[in-house]
C-alpha cells in the first residue's frame, strides 16, 4: 500500500526522487492547488534515461513468463488500492465517480490482459537444409507521453505492452494530471527491478528532451495532431520509432428508422462521455432529416432531466469540469465563435464564468454551416453541432471529409444500411449500433493525420519490437 494522498515525488531509478523547483496541480472543479510536484531538472532526465539504458539489457533477459507474471500483478496491486486512486483521479482530473472506477479498473484490467499477450518466433522454413524464422526483439528504452484526459488508463496502454515487449520505460505524466502515474510509478517499484520503470513531472521541456534523445529508442504519444507533428518531427532525427495517438472529429450517422427516445442517450454518451475531453468523442452528429427534429427534441430533454454537471466528488454529478485553464480558454473560443455566426443552440450556450470551478455547459449547436468551425475543429469539450443529411452518398462524403480518421458511428434499425455505411467510413475504429468498446485484443489506432501505428492486440505488442529474420543452413559453414 501507498500513500496517494501526499509525497508526489518522481521515481528515478528505483528511487523517489524531488527537485529544486516544483509546478501546482489544480483541482479543476475547485481552481485549488492540491499537490506540488517536482519540476525534473535535465540532469534528472539524462539520469532516468540512463537508468533505463542499463536496467535494459537485464529486462529484456528476463524470460517473458516472468515479466508477464510481474505485469499482471502491477494489476492486482492497483486494483488492491482502486478506491484510493479513484479518489486521486477524481481530484487531478474532474472525472466523477464512474468516470473515475472505469478508468481505474479498467487500467487494472488492461496491465492484467496485455500480461497474457505474447508474440511466439514464427517459423517460415524448417527443412532438412535450411531453417528460416522471425522473431520479435525488444525495441529498448520507451519515451511514453501521456495526456491529461485518461492519465493513468493511457499510460498503461503504453506501459504494459512495453514491458511485456522487454523494454524499459520512461514516463511523462501530463503536468496537469501528473498525480496518478506518479503514485502508479511508486507503487510498481514494490516489484520491478530499478529503472525498469521510471516516471518524471514537468513541463512542455521534457516532451522535447524524450523527442530529441539518442538513447530513447521509441516514443509512445497520445495527444494533439499538431503535437504529434512536432513529435513525429524530433524523432525522426534519430529515426526513432513512434507510436502516435493523436485527435480526431469522429463523425455518428443516424438513419431514419431510429427509435429517437431510445437512442437519445447513446448518442449522448458517444457525445459527451468524459465531458467530451475524448479522442473518441462524437463531434459531429450527422441525423437523417426526417428524424432530426426527433433526436434533436430528445437529445434537449435527456440533457435537461437527466445530465448534471458538478464537481465530480459529488455523488449525483454525471459530467464534470473542463480539466484546465488552457482548454476551457479554448472551449470558450468555440461558443463565441458560434454567437458570432450566428450560429443556433438547442440547448446550453452559455458559460458562468463566475462559476467555482472550470464548468461549461452541456451544449447542442443546431444544424450550424458544414465549413463551420464546430464542424471542421475539435474542440475537445461539451459542446455538439447537429447537422442534418437526406442523401446517403452525401453524408458519407460529409463524414469523410476531414484531416482526422480516428473513430466513428453508424446508428439504425437496416443492418445492411448499417454495415454499408459503415464499412465507407475512413477511421481506425468504425462502431455500428454502439459506441466506446474497447478491448485489449483488439486494435486501436488512427488513419490520416488521426495518427501512426497502433495500441492494444498483438498489433500493439508489436510496435515495441524489432523484427529480425534469422536464416540457418544446416549444412555448416564448409559444406557446399
Amino acid at each position: 500500500m501507498i500513500d496517494t494522498n501526499s509525497n508526489y515525488l518522481m521515481t528515478i531509478n528505483g528511487q523517489a526522487t524531488a527537485s529544486t523547483s516544483t509546478k501546482p496541480v489544480y483541482n479543476p472543479a475547485t481552481k485549488q492547488v492540491i499537490a506540488e510536484v517536482p519540476d525534473c531538472t535535465n540532469e534528472q532526465f539524462e539520469a532516468a534515461v540512463a537508468s533505463s539504458r542499463n536496467a535494459f539489457s537485464s529486462w529484456s533477459a528476463t524470460p517473458i513468463e516472468e515479466r508477464q507474471a510481474i505485469v499482471a500483478r502491477l494489476g492486482d496491486m492497483l486494483e488492491e488500492q482502486a478506491g484510493e486512486f479513484m479518489a486521486l483521479l477524481t481530484r487531478e482530473q474532474g472525472k466523477p465517480a464512474a468516470g473515475a472506477e472505469w478508468e481505474v479498473y479498467g487500467s487494472a484490467a488492461w496491465l492484467k490482459a496485455i500480461a497474457t499477450q505474447s508474440l511466439p518466433e514464427e517459423v517460415i522454413e524448417d527443412n532438412d537444409e535450411r531453417k528460416v524464422i522471425t522473431r520479435y526483439t525488444p525495441l529498448g528504452v520507451v519515451g511514453a507521453i501521456v495526456p491529461w484526459n485518461f492519465p493513468l488508463l493511457l499510460a498503461v496502454w503504453k506501459i504494459a505492452p512495453a514491458l511485456v515487449a522487454g523494454c524499459t520505460v520512461v514516463l511523462k505524466p501530463s503536468p496537469y494530471t501528473p498525480l496518478c502515474d506518479l503514485k502508479f510509478v511508486e507503487l510498481a517499484q514494490q516489484i520491478l527491478p530499478p529503472g525498469v520503470l521510471n516516471c518524471i513531472s514537468g513541463g512542455d521541456d521534457l516532451g522535447r528532451w524524450m523527442t530529441a534523445h539518442p538513447d530513447i529508442n521509441k516514443i509512445a504519444f497520445t495527444g494533439s495532431t499538431e503535437t504529434g507533428r512536432h513529435v513525429m518531427s524530433s524523432a525522426g532525427e534519430h529515426v526513432k520509432r513512434v507510436t502516435l495517438e493523436l485527435g480526431g472529429n469522429d463523425p455518428a450517422i443516424v438513419l431514419p428508422d431510429v427509435d429517437a427516445k431510445a437512442v437519445a442517450p447513446k448518442l449522448f454518451w458517444a457525445a459527451f462521455q468524459n465531458n467530451a475531453q475524448f479522442c473518441n468523442a462524437t463531434k459531429r452528429l450527422y441525423i437523417h432529416e426526417s428524424v432530426y427534429d426527433e433526436v434533436r427534441d430528445a437529445l434537449v430533454e435527456f440533457i435537461n432531466t437527466e445530465v448534471k454537471v458538478g464537481n465530480g466528488a459529488k455523488e449525483d454529478t454525471d459530467l464534470g469540469p473542463i480539466q484546465n485553464s488552457m482548454q476551457y480558454e479554448k472551449v470558450q473560443m468555440y461558443f463565441a465563435d458560434c454567437k458570432n455566426n450566428g450560429h443556433k443552440f438547442a440547448v446550453g450556450g452559455e458559460i458562468d464564468t463566475s462559476a467555482e470551478g472550470w464548468f461549461v455547459p452541456v451544449t447542442l449547436v443546431d444544424n450550424p454551416a458544414e465549413d463551420s468551425r464546430i464542424v471542421r475543429e475539435e474542440p475537445f469539450g461539451p459542446i455538439l453541432p447537429l447537422l442534418k443529411w437526406s442523401d446517403e452518398a452525401d453524408v458519407i462524403a460529409r463524414a469523410n471529409d476531414t484531416i482526422y480518421g480516428l473513430g466513428a458511428s453508424v446508428w439504425g434499425e437496416d443492418l445492411d444500411a448499417v454495415q454499408r455505411i459503415g464499412s465507407q467510413i475512413e477511421a481506425g475504429t468504425v462502431w455500428l449500433n454502439e459506441v466506446h468498446q474497447y478491448s485489449p485484443f483488439q486494435a486501436f489506432g488512427g488513419h490520416k493525420q488521426s495518427g501512426l501505428g497502433c495500441e492494444n492486440s498483438l498489433h500493439g505488442l508489436m510496435e515495441y519490437t524489432n523484427w529480425q529474420t534469422i536464416t540457418l543452413n544446416k549444412k555448416g559453414a564448409n559444406q557446399s
